[in-house]
């Protein structure tokens, strides 16, 4: 019982350094919304920058997941940003 709780607690202190890697900006990107290749780069240089940060704590049951949702989040959010600027004619 006592080494599920050291595990445990290894895995939320992990977690909790992984949560601070992740404070404030994560990066700034720019993409042009007109161009494919542009977004799918834009999309690669914030899931890079995640596992640059946090990644190698991939393998924490609490931090993992969190990992790849957040690369979800922000994949979802930069195909609707510039699908929103496509349709305003908007560039970069």
């Amino acid at each position: 019982m006592i080494k599920g709780l050291d595990q445990l607690q290894r895995d939320l202190k992990q977690a909790q350094i992984a949560l601070k890697e992740l404070d404030g900006t994560l990066c700034t990107i720019n993409f042009d919304p007109f161009d494919p290749a542009s977004i799918e780069h834009a999309i690669q240089e914030v899931s890079n920058t995640i596992d640059q940060r946090v990644g190698v704590y991939a393998g924490n049951p609490f931090v993992g997941p969190l990992i790849e949702g957040m690369k979800e989040n922000y994949r979802s959010r930069i195909i609707e940003q510039a699908a929103e600027k496509r349709l305003t004619g908007e560039s970069k």
